[in-house]
């Protein structure tokens, strides 16, 4: 470090001679010196030459010349590591550039903002350090009409530094929209490129900005115009992908319509042709994860992609080998594709996720698609966490279709990899993984089987203890779809791993979803004759005091249903009727439930009724009795006369 820091040595000496001339031309030598050089960057930073630097850009006596100088000096030090920058922000930089745009001078301004931008564009840097000081922001915007280079900077850092609802906001109470607006139409490219990343990442799940953004005009021309212009095939990519993607963020505000021809015939081809494979890397990730986001959840845009330059198959290309044949004559690019496959994977299972969201067609297009299951099951135990998470979303969108739920998820054991994911992974895994186990349960689902057999049951009543919410409801929702037409053993299983204590846990849960599927798990617990009278000659008591509990509690009309529905199941058991006979509490409710001002519940009341009084069962007489006694006829009677034809034939 010495011999190398020796020779570098003198630069940062001459930063401290007295006559104000060889300062000067210290700093243009070392200007001259660190261009493109490394390893002399960090000499002198090492040296201590950026305090310095930062100290006679700050002085009032220094030159203007000077200052500009050392400006563009620390910005060249800010081009090279990220270490310098770290080193940099050490030093305050960041404080003292932004000091420096008060100068009336625009060289220095201009400096200063290149240096800015250069600092906020590093990874390392935190973008609040634009916000600290409340008065910088509308200090920029006042800026932006000085010069195209203020224009192109200035935008550059607040596209950068844009991270966000809360920044999101700041920009736009301070005219960032107005300010900004008339730079798409500027004759500088560089400057109209700054703005239009402006506004992507300004309007990004941002219906303020995206509503704000349809109404405003340049020139006569409205901005969704203007950003479809500027999606034309003869611009440069960068500029017909990032004005795709205000769009996109317009469309998903809900300020463009669906069916725009702007969204329809411009923006989707435009995103499709992104995806060719003599696209850059880069390029055709981002234009798969954007269209994704456009078609989410519109199924006639899913139909238009899927039919768009034959885009599923052209997806499966992101598996393969990452760069076309082009690039590979360009070996820097052959080791950057190669490291960044995984990203082109992790895009394309979450479009193929998007184009299969809601149409069957679809879905049979994507599993036929070679060796698609394969890629599924391997992406879900890949290292990187982003592609496991788009592997299982892409799984769970098809795992909505029941033909492939029949077939193709059973020739390829998808539980397996499944359970796996399953085992301590992160929550916004385990919500998606855990949303398509709830798929493979159900009834036709031949993986039924072998999922329970690896031990299901218990991992899905550990994820109703979880304090996440979109967890609990699927681990309890699973285990409704688990029990339904299960046999006996499943069934005791399930009360088993969920215990009496966390089953009432459920039935109390501030979410009416969780309470809802858990009512769903009791009356699928509750079906067919000798299950029924099992379950309550074990677990009868507590059953009973939690139909009590909710029928007593401030719930909706669907709660309430659910639940006497259970209590009409429990009156279909041969011994456990009797539980609702002995219970005077439980039949007032019922009573009273029959003469209710909602329909739903008076039906609901009488299939209890009706499933205590068959004549053919044992002691039916003795029921009718105690009924009639407590005036059950009488409504029966008043209830025949009923306008409702449902409750009349009842």
């Amino acid at each position: 470090l010495q011999e190398v820091t020796a020779s570098s040595r003198h630069y940062v000496d001459r930063l401290f001679d007295l006559d104000p001339q060889k300062v000067l031309q210290g700093v243009i030598d070392m200007k001259n010196a660190v261009i493109g050089n490394n390893k002399q960057k960090a000499n002198l930073i090492v040296l201590g030459a950026v305090p310095r630097l930062l100290y006679l850009l700050q002085q009032e006596t220094s030159s203007t010349e000077l200052r500009t100088e050392c400006a563009v000096v620390l910005g060249s030090l800010a081009m090279g590591t990220e270490n310098n920058v770290k080193s940099l922000l050490d030093c305050h930089i960041i404080p003292a550039l932004l000091q420096g745009l008060l100068s009336p001078d625009l060289k220095f301004i201009e400096a200063c903002l290149r240096c800015l931008r250069t600092i906020f564009i590093s990874p390392v840097t935190p973008e609040d350090l634009l916000y600290t000081d409340a008065t910088v922001i509308p200090h920029l915007m006042a800026l932006l009409s000085r010069s195209r280079y203020t224009q192109e900077y200035i935008c550059q850092i607040f596209s950068h530094c844009c991270k966000g609802p809360d920044h999101q906001t700041i920009l736009f109470n301070h005219g960032a929209v107005q300010n900004i607006a008339h730079l798409l139409v500027s004759t500088s490219y560089k400057v109209r490129m700054q703005a239009l990343k402006c506004f992507s990442v300004l309007a990004f799940e941002n219906p303020q900005v995206s509503m704000t953004l349809v109404n405003v005009s340049v020139d006569g021309e409205l901005l969704p115009q203007i950003f479809v212009k500027m999606l034309q095939r003869d611009k440069p990519i960068e500029m017909q992908l990032t004005s795709a993607k205000c769009l996109t963020s317009m469309c998903r505000a809900g300020a463009i319509r669906t069916d725009d021809p702007c969204i329809v015939l411009k923006t989707l081809p435009c995103l499709v042709r992104m995806c060719s494979k003599d696209r850059l890397l880069e390029e055709r990730v981002e234009g798969a994860e954007t269209l994704a986001y456009l078609i989410e959840t519109d199924v006639e845009l899913q139909r238009m992609a899927s039919i768009t330059d034959h885009l599923i198959v052209m997806l499966a290309d992101y598996f393969k080998y990452p760069s076309s044949v082009s690039a590979i004559t360009d070996i820097k690019r052959l080791d950057h594709d190669l490291k960044h496959a995984h990203e082109l994977r992790q895009a394309a299972f979450k479009l193929y996720a998007s184009l299969g969201a809601n149409d069957e067609d679809i879905r049979k297009k994507i599993i036929e698609t070679e060796n698609m299951m394969d890629r599924i099951v391997n992406g879900l135990s890949e290292s990187g966490i982003k592609v496991r998470l788009a592997a299982v979303r892409c799984l769970h969108s098809l795992s909505r279709s029941v033909q492939q739920l029949r077939t193709s998820f059973q020739d390829h054991a998808v539980w397996k990899p499944l359970m796996k994911v399953l085992q301590n992974a992160p929550n916004e895994i385990l919500v998606v993984a855990s949303s398509t186990l709830c798929n493979l349960l159900l009834e036709f689902s031949p993986s039924k089987e072998p999922i329970l057999e690896s031990g299901a049951i218990e991992l899905l009543c550990s994820l109703t203890q979880s304090e996440n919410l979109a967890l609990r409801v699927n681990g309890i929702w699973a285990l409704m779809n688990m029990a339904f037409q299960a046999e006996q053993k499943i069934k005791s299983d399930i009360l088993r791993g969920l215990s009496t204590e966390q089953l009432f846990q459920l039935l109390s849960d501030s979410d009416v979803n969780v309470l809802m599927k858990t009512l769903g798990l009791l009356r699928n617990l509750l079906s067919t004759r000798p299950h029924i009278d099992h379950i309550m000659s074990t677990h009868g008591k507590q059953i009973m005091q939690a139909v009590t509990l909710i029928l007593e509690g401030e719930h909706n009309i669907e709660v309430k249903e659910q639940t006497l529905c259970i209590l009409a199941n429990i009156a279909d058991g041969t011994t456990a009727k009797e539980l609702i006979m002995t219970n005077d509490d439980i039949l007032q409710k019922i009573k009273y439930y029959m003469s209710h001002s909602n329909a739903k519940l008076q039906l609901a009341a009488m299939f209890c009724i009706s499933n205590l009084i068959w004549n053919e069962e044992e002691g039916s007489q003795e029921r009718q009795d105690k009924l009639r006694d407590m005036g059950i006829v009488d409504i029966l009677h008043k209830l025949s006369q009923s306008s409702d034809p449902n409750l009349c034939d009842k």
